[in-house]
């Protein structure tokens, strides 16, 4: 018998975003001067649309016509989970009213200019659960 091994299955986009809405944070990547960045942020899932909080100044992000988020939950001990990768177009929340509702419901790591609320309108989605493979006799 062989020992058992992880595996990795996709999942169809709809149980990925599913997956998505049952994390509370993730990270966000976007590039800046050709170097990739990843930000630590948390999320909600509203109407088939992330809404983003992280400690990235608005400036960074205003530019860029699409980011990418990024959140797993993977066990330790036995590298077991799930990870989903969404990316899209992407907005900064600057309407106060909004800004106010999701400063008051998200918690964020940062307050100031390093506090940026995105939308992001996820048009490809990818996820991956990570599973035991069956062992081999």
């Amino acid at each position: 018998m062989t020992p058992v091994s992880r595996r990795m299955v996709e999942v169809p986009g709809t149980e990925a975003l599913w997956l998505l809405e049952g994390a509370a944070q993730g990270h966000l990547v976007y590039v800046q001067r050709e170097i990739p960045l990843v930000r630590p942020a948390v999320h909600i899932l509203e109407y088939g649309r992330l809404i983003v909080r992280t400690p990235v100044q608005a400036t960074a992000l205003a530019c860029r016509p699409s980011l990418t988020y990024h959140a797993d939950e993977i066990k330790t001990a036995g590298g077991i989970g799930w990870t989903v990768t969404a990316t899209g177009p992407a907005e900064i929340i600057t309407d106060p009213d909004e800004a106010g509702h999701y400063r008051r419901t998200r918690p964020g790591w940062a307050h100031g200019p390093h506090d940026t609320l995105v939308r992001i309108r996820p048009q490809t989605v990818t996820g991956f659960r990570l599973a035991h493979a069956e062992a081999v006799r």
